[in-house]
C-alpha cells in the first residue's frame, strides 16, 4: 500500500486466531482496516475468523510460514500466536517489508525481544506491542495532571493489579499460561504492561528492582482432603473457592461471558459441551492437581533514573476488578481505579482541594477501549506514515519489558538488579 493515503484500507493478516485474534481482527475492521488472511494451526479457530471476514480459502493457512511465501495478501500482521512464538513471525515478516502488530508480551526471553527490535529497525516498518493501558482514557487524565504540574514532583507510586482468584485459576493454573517453559513467567504475561505504564506515567525509567513473590496456594500440599483430580468427580467441589462447573457453567446465556472466559474451553456454549469439555481437558482439572508452576502472587519494587520509587503488587487473591494505583507527589497525590480518577490538591488549605474526573462512561470492561485505541493507532500509523500515534514503539516496550526480566531476576536471586542498557545485571 502507499503511505500518506490516510483513507486507505490497512490489509492485516492475522497470525493466530485465538481469543485475541479474533477480538483484535474485528477491530482492525471497526477501525477502518481489513483482515485479508489467517495463519492458525487449529482449523476450527482458522475457520471461524475467515468466516466472521469472508476469507477465501487461498488466504487462509495451517502455518504462518506458508502465509509468508504470500507477502501480496497483506501489508502488516497482527501476532497473536503463543508468547513464544511471537519472534520468528516478526523478523519473517519485517524482512518482507510489513509492519507488525504484536500482542504483549514481546517475548518471554530478551534475546528474542532484541531480534523482534533490531528486524523491525532495520527494515524501517512500524511497529506497536498491545500495552492497552497506555491507550485508557484514564490514563489520558492522570498522565495530563502529573506532566501539567498538578501534584508536583512525583515521589512515589502504588500500583495494584487485583488479578481475580477465578481469573487467576482459569488462566495462569489450568490455562495456556500456568508454566513459564511453554509461556512466559505470570509477571511477563500479566504484568509488563503495568511496568510499561507506570514508567509512561512517571516520565522515567527503572534504574534499579527488587522483586519478591511465589506460587503459594495452587500446589498439590494444599488439595483438600476427600478432592478428586477432575472437579466433575469431586466430593467436595461444591464447597471448593475454584469450582470449574460453577465457573463456566454460570456463563452460559451471557454472550460476553460465553466468547471468554467460555470460549477457551469449548467452542460450543452449552450444558453438554461444556461437561464435556470439563471432563476431559484441562479448564476441568484440580486446581491442586495441575501442571502449573508460576507464582500466584509477587511484589516488585522499582527505583527510577529520577529518584521516583514504585511498588507494583499482582495477586491472585481478589475480586476481579481494574488497577488501582496511588500517586503521591510534592503538592499533591492521585487515586485511580482504572475509571474514576481523584486528585488531591495539598495547597488548598485549610482543607485539600479535591478534583474528580469519571472516565467510566467511555471505558468499557477490562482494557478493551484501550485495545481499540492501540490498533487505531498502528493502523494510522501504517496508513499515514506518522509513528506519532504509537505510545509504545520497539524500543519503548523494549525497556518496560527488561524492567519484568530485572524483576524475575532479583525474584529468583534474592538481590537487587540494574537495568543497564539491554541486559539485567545484580547490584
Amino acid at each position: 500500500m502507499t503511505t500518506g493515503t490516510r483513507n486507505a484500507a490497512v490489509r492485516v493478516a492475522v497470525l493466530g486466531a485465538g481469543i485475541r485474534g479474533m477480538e483484535h481482527g474485528e477491530r482492525i475492521r471497526s477501525s477502518g482496516g481489513v483482515v485479508t488472511a489467517v495463519a492458525e494451526p487449529d482449523e476450527g479457530r482458522r475457520r471461524r475468523l475467515a468466516a466472521e471476514h469472508s476469507l477465501p480459502q487461498e488466504a487462509c493457512f495451517a502455518d504462518w510460514r506458508d502465509l509468508a511465501r504470500h507477502p501480496d495478501l497483506c501489508d502488516a500482521v497482527l501476532i497473536t500466536t503463543q508468547d513464544a512464538d511471537h519472534a520468528d513471525p516478526c523478523v519473517t515478516f519485517a524482512g518482507l517489508g510489513k509492519h507488525i502488530l504484536c500482542e504483549k508480551p514481546m517475548a518471554p526471553d530478551e534475546a528474542d525481544a532484541v531480534r523482534m527490535v533490531e528486524a523491525v529497525e532495520r527494515a524501517g516498518v512500524v511497529f506497536a506491542v498491545v500495552h492497552p493501558l497506555r491507550y485508557m482514557p484514564y490514563t489520558d487524565v492522570v498522565r495530563g495532571w502529573v506532566r501539567d504540574g498538578r501534584i508536583g514532583r512525583i515521589v512515589n507510586v502504588q500500583h495494584l493489579e487485583p488479578v481475580g482468584a477465578w481469573h487467576f485459576a482459569h488462566s495462569f493454573v489450568r490455562g495456556n499460561w500456568r508454566r513459564e517453559d511453554e509461556s512466559s513467567s505470570m509477571l511477563m504475561a500479566k504484568c509488563c504492561h503495568d511496568l510499561d505504564w507506570l514508567s509512561y506515567v512517571v516520565g522515567s525509567q527503572p534504574a534499579q528492582v527488587a522483586s519478591f513473590g511465589r506460587l503459594t496456594h495452587f500446589r498439590p500440599e494444599n488439595r483438600p482432603q476427600g478432592a478428586a483430580d477432575r472437579c466433575l468427580d469431586c466430593a467436595v467441589e461444591a464447597d471448593c473457592p475454584f469450582s470449574a462447573p460453577r465457573l463456566y457453567l454460570s456463563c452460559l446465556g451471557n454472550p460476553g461471558r460465553e466468547h471468554w472466559p467460555l470460549g477457551a474451553v469449548t467452542a460450543t456454549p452449552t450444558e453438554p459441551a461444556v461437561r464435556e469439555a470439563l471432563a476431559t481437558g484441562p479448564y476441568g482439572r484440580c486446581v491442586y492437581a495441575c501442571d502449573n508452576d508460576v507464582a500466584d502472587h509477587q511484589v516488585v519494587a522499582l527505583d527510577y533514573a529520577d529518584g521516583a520509587t514504585a511498588t507494583h503488587t499482582v495477586t491472585a487473591f481478589t475480586e476481579m476488578s481494574h488497577r488501582q494505583t496511588r500517586i503521591f507527589g510534592t503538592h499533591g497525590s492521585i487515586e485511580t481505579d482504572g475509571r474514576h480518577v481523584t486528585l488531591h490538591d495539598f495547597r488548598a488549605h485549610p482543607a485539600t482541594t479535591v478534583e474528580r474526573v469519571d472516565t467510566s462512561d467511555t471505558t468499557a470492561a477490562g482494557h478493551a477501549d484501550g485495545d481499540s485505541a492501540a490498533v487505531t493507532a498502528f493502523l494510522t500509523a501504517v496508513s499515514t506514515g506518522d509513528t506519532t500515534p504509537i505510545r509504545s514503539g520497539p524500543r519503548e516496550s523494549l525497556l518496560s519489558h527488561q524492567a519484568v526480566w530485572a524483576a524475575e531476576s532479583a525474584r529468583r536471586t534474592g538481590t537487587t538488579v540494574r537495568l543497564a542498557g539491554t541486559t539485567v545485571t545484580p547490584a
